[in-house]
């Protein structure tokens, strides 16, 4: 081992120096210390920098469920355009053809109300896209049990379409084979006392008083009046399904109310009572409370070329005969 020398100023000599144990063990402490920073400041940069193994494999676990995430969500799009088709088709072809009236959209398009159902999926990374995929799903899940729902009904309705086309009113309401009893149409029409424009919202039949008329589709006579004013004698049918029919102005009645009526029972026969100007019938039908042009309603003893001309003769600007 070398041995070491120091200058002493005073003596103007070089002594030697004998190293103690302590000097070399600070020394090699130094060495260490010093070695330990350094190896710290490596570490610390390292994984600031690189990742481990682990973050890697976590990483690219935490991008492939992104894509699978987005795969999914532009599968439940496809899955909602093919779920509005259905609805589309439900309201209207299916429950047109049985006469119902569509699902509201606003029920359709219903959300989920009250407390936070996704309070759990938040917090986290990706929670919006949890969050809006979770969201999809409960929406397309209540729209699939609404539209479910849905398809029952019109299967009920289907299994009674044959009551339903025998009671939605189809015939006209008294004997009519040669078109010459038809008269003034719904719509505006001149008032024959008032001699202004008025909505005229039914048909009139001109026919001598006495001649039959006949209930247009099955039902249960809902209202059997006498009156001198208005629509004078007059009867309602409840058909059902959201139909119902008036005969006004009649001579006498045939039925009494709550009686079972069929199609092309006589009901009554013509008069010309209440506010009229001569004898008829004044023949109304009633869809959900609304009233509706009849002339839709005459198509099951009418040939196309028959029906047509009705059209011709009701659409004429007559004065009404009420």
């Amino acid at each position: 081992m070398a041995r070491k020398y120091k200058y002493n100023t005073k003596t103007l000599s070089y002594e030697k120096i004998d190293p103690k144990f302590k000097d070399y063990l600070l020394k090699v402490l130094g060495y260490a210390a010093t070695g330990a920073v350094f190896a710290a400041i490596f570490v610390t940069l390292t994984y600031t920098v690189y990742d481990s193994p682990k973050e890697k494999k976590l990483k690219q676990e935490n991008e492939q469920l992104q894509l699978q995430y987005q795969v999914l969500n532009k599968r439940l799009d496809q899955f909602a355009d093919v779920l509005k088709d259905i609805q589309k088709r439900d309201d209207n072809i299916y429950r047109v053809i049985f006469e119902a009236e569509p699902i509201p959209e606003n029920i359709r398009e219903a959300g989920f109300g009250g407390v936070n159902r996704y309070e759990n999926l938040e917090g986290f990374e990706n929670s919006d896209l949890l969050v809006n995929t979770t969201k999809k799903l409960d929406k397309l899940t209540k729209q699939l049990y609404i539209q479910s729902k849905s398809y029952d009904e019109v299967f009920e309705m289907a299994k009674r379409k044959e009551d339903m086309l025998v009671s939605i009113p189809s015939i006209m309401p008294i004997s009519n084979k040669d078109l010459t009893r038809m008269s003034s149409g719904y719509g505006i029409r001149t008032h024959p006392i008032l001699k202004i424009p008025l909505m005229h919202p039914g048909q009139d039949f001109s026919a001598k008083t006495g001649t039959e008329i006949y209930s247009t589709g099955n039902g249960v006579v809902k209202l059997v009046k006498r009156s001198n004013r208005g629509y004078g004698n007059h009867v309602i049918i409840d058909h059902g399904y959201g139909y119902e029919t008036l005969y006004a102005h009649m001579s006498k009645f045939n039925v009494r109310k709550g009686q079972k009526v069929g199609r092309g029972e006589v009901i009554g026969f013509v008069g010309n009572t209440g506010r009229s100007t001569a004898p008829h019938l004044h023949y109304e039908v009633m869809k959900s409370g609304k009233k509706i042009n009849p002339i839709n309603y005459y198509y099951n003893d009418l040939t196309p070329s028959q029906y047509e001309e009705m059209i011709n003769i009701s659409n004429a600007p007559i004065q009404s005969f009420d």
